[in-house]
């Protein structure tokens, strides 16, 4: 390991874009360090490709444990790392799940945040150490604000979910001005790829459909199929969370396709990539419905292409059939292909 290496710290590294980015920061020669919370059964499959790294020699990757609500375990990993960039990335992220789990959804992603931001306001005043902040806001954040939405658009969230994201945005705004940091907040619209947690739609229908194929599984029940979502690639995304951080002002940024397609599309096209009619294997259940659904979401992202050079390299046909055929790949041991003349088939 060298001292000569830009630090990055990742709080949420073992999650689906903490984990490409610390790939993607590693491409880019930086030395990454991330921060997981030890249990008895660690959620870090997404990065032992890279904790296997960690025991080599020279790695210049390194896992810290620690707990974003622990102020005291922050802080010691934060100034033993003493990073040029921190990103954020942790949280409760699903939308769902923080109706029925509100006070922990506002504590990890709102409470820990202003750990953070604390933390380093006061080594700023101490030790004249001012890293680099990336905050992962969420298009959740606009609610019921209509499409397309942007950097200037209305913020009124209808979820749990939301509520946190937006508090800790402002919290952003108010200690960017406030204490002079270098605070970027990135406000991703939905994005996905193979690392996908299992608890999001999006996953839920490329893993459902791969079961499906290998014989485990009859059908998938899913809920609102008329839910509309500006759909990305998180691969894709994390490169410019990155770049928001080389600016030389700090500012936020909208990320976003600019397209919009409706969960229906999503299962359609995945079951189409197989030769199959999705509406002979989807249930629908009012038990996958939340309590008020966002009609719409659709990103304009024209300020962070026109200042940042964002333009996203992934479709959305692209990410269904990424995911699928990790999917397949994983459950089944077919490729797309393979399965498709498997069904023929049957």
């Amino acid at each position: 390991m060298t001292d000569k290496l830009k630090r990055a710290l990742i709080f949420g590294i073992s999650g689906q874009d903490g984990s490409n980015l610390a790939d993607y920061l590693l491409s880019l020669d930086y030395e990454v360090h991330g921060v997981v919370r030890r249990s008895s059964y660690p959620n870090t499959y997404r990065i032992e490709h890279l904790m296997s790294l960690e025991e080599q020699e020279g790695s210049n990757f390194n896992i810290s444990y620690g707990d974003v609500l622990d102020f005291s375990s922050m802080n010691k990993v934060i100034q033993k790392v003493m990073p040029e960039e921190i990103y954020y990335l942790t949280a409760q992220s699903h939308v769902g799940i923080s109706f029925d789990n509100p006070i922990s959804t506002l504590q990890y992603n709102t409470l820990g945040y202003l750990n953070l931001l604390e933390i380093v306001r006061d080594l700023k005043n101490k030790e004249k150490y001012s890293p680099k902040i990336y905050f992962a806001a969420s298009s959740e954040m606009f609610g019921t604000s209509p499409p397309p939405q942007n950097e200037d658009t209305p913020m009124l969230p209808v979820s749990p979910y939301g509520v946190s994201k937006l508090a800790s945005f402002n919290l952003s705004r108010v200690y960017r001005r406030s204490y002079d940091m270098f605070i970027c907040n990135g406000i991703l619209f939905n994005h996905s790829g193979p690392r996908r947690g299992l608890n999001f739609v999006t996953k839920k229908i490329t893993r459902c459909l791969a079961e499906i194929v290998s014989g485990k599984r009859d059908k998938i029940v899913l809920g609102n199929l008329g839910s509309k979502r500006d759909e990305g690639d998180s691969a894709d995304y994390v490169k410019v969370m990155h770049k928001m951080l080389q600016q030389d002002n700090p500012d936020d940024f909208v990320i976003s396709t600019g397209e919009t397609h409706a969960i229906e599309e999503f299962v359609a096209e995945a079951f189409n990539l197989l030769g199959l009619n999705w509406k002979d294997y989807v249930e629908i259940s009012e038990r996958y419905k939340r309590p008020f659904e966002l009609p719409a979401l659709q990103g304009d992202s024209s300020k962070a292409r026109r200042i940042l050079g964002f333009k996203p390299e992934k479709t959305f046909k692209d990410v269904i059939k990424e995911m699928l055929s990790t999917d397949l790949e994983e459950v089944a041991d077919m490729t797309i292909e393979q399965a498709k003349e498997k069904m023929k088939n049957e």
